[in-house]
């Protein structure tokens, strides 16, 4: 018997904290059973891997590119050209409300909608557009999922006691101490045994607020010039950044290390994680970073539903980067003492993918129907 297809709606298919998370998931499903097959309109390192695995890509333009018109044109074609679809889980936040409209229309019956975030991006225009597609959610969704509650909250307002949170699990083994990894990585980086290494892992998009943490950063070399920054994403704002760090006269302190596919690697070769985020669901990267027993500072504006360890301090957007500095550098001399990574912890917490895919995989096999003739 051939598996069920399920179609992930997202926006791109590059690395991001949730298309991390579904790529998780999709690592970990049986697909004899379940095939993710993906609707995208931006490409990205992701999409070998899932050619691999045997999923498709349908490839869509984004709303912002030619409009809501086109959009809607394109996932009706896709949706009437593939029957096989009965389920469809969309990622798209408030733009899901879309989604999960032109879904029931074309009779899917399970249509999902997940929130991965709990603030709107861009322009008020730009917000405005995201809230009246946001409101078609609720009577057009059949089951609502979040990676946290305020993700919940945000998205679903009263509706949010009934989304079931879905945890944005990882493999722990994969992010266990490693002191020859350390060892190497620091090698391959031109980085020393005594420097103190600083680390982040996001795109370069508004909401990581990669300004503020240059600032910090360099808050930080001031006290401390024996010190690096290693910034591992892409974005529209890199070039920007790049920039920022020459001006604050960085540009021997700060690596740009692009798309990694070795995140556990790179995390054993840090001393502190830094995270000065304006908003967020539940970053994966912060579950990875405490897996992998590193001390992480986080801005207070996210959910302290992440501080599943006493690794995590959070401090406030409004103090000054000389507090930030000043908190970093303890927390990087007091990891140096000795690192432990605290799995069983992260494992108790429900953040164990394997955990969450076979959750996830038995709910579409529960939910999944066939098409009529």
């Amino acid at each position: 018997m051939a598996p069920i297809r399920v179609l992930q709606c997202v926006a791109g298919l590059d690395h991001g904290g949730y298309e991390s998370l579904l790529m998780n998931l999709y690592r970990h499903m049986d697909t004899a059973l379940v095939q993710f097959d993906f609707l995208s309109s931006f490409p990205g390192v992701y999409e070998p891997e899932i050619l691999s695995r045997g999923g498709v890509i349908h490839r869509i333009p984004f709303i912002t590119q030619k409009g809501p018109f086109a959009y809607t044109h394109a996932l009706d074609r896709v949706l009437a050209a593939h029957p096989e679809y009965r389920i469809v889980h969309s990622h798209m936040d408030k733009f899901s409300g879309l989604v999960m409209r032109q879904a029931r229309r074309a009779g899917v019956p399970v249509r999902i909608a997940h929130s991965h975030n709990t603030q709107n991006e861009g322009g008020l225009a730009f917000q405005l557009v995201k809230n009246y597609y946001g409101r078609m959610v609720p009577p057009n969704a059949t089951h609502l999922f979040a990676c946290s509650r305020a993700a919940a909250d945000w998205m679903f307002g009263p509706m949010a006691p009934g989304v079931h949170i879905l945890p944005n699990g990882i493999d722990p083994g994969r992010f266990a101490a490693d002191p020859a990894a350390r060892v190497a990585v620091r090698a391959e980086l031109g980085l020393s045994p005594e420097t103190l290494v600083f680390g982040h892992v996001g795109r370069f998009t508004p909401q990581k607020n990669h300004g503020l943490l240059l600032d910090i950063f360099a808050a930080i070399a001031a006290r401390r010039p024996a010190s690096s920054l290693l910034l591992a994403g892409t974005g529209p704002l890199q070039d920007e950044m790049r920039r920022r760090a020459e001006a604050l006269g960085l540009g021997g302190k700060v690596q740009f290390l692009g798309a990694r596919q070795d995140v556990p690697r790179l995390l054993q070769a840090m001393d502190c994680f830094l995270f000065p985020s304006l908003h967020e669901g539940l970053p994966v990267t912060l579950i990875e970073a405490q897996a992998s027993g590193l001390p992480v500072l986080a801005s207070a504006a996210i959910t302290p539903e992440v501080c599943i360890t006493p690794l995590v301090q959070m401090l406030s957007l409004s103090d000054a980067p000389g507090r930030w500095a000043e908190a970093a550098l303890a927390a990087a001399g007091a990891g140096r003492q000795g690192r432990v990574a605290p799995l069983a912890a992260i494992q108790a917490a429900g953040y164990d993918i394997r955990v969450t895919a076979a959750w996830l995989q038995q709910f579409y096999l529960d939910h999944w129907q066939p098409v009529r003739t």
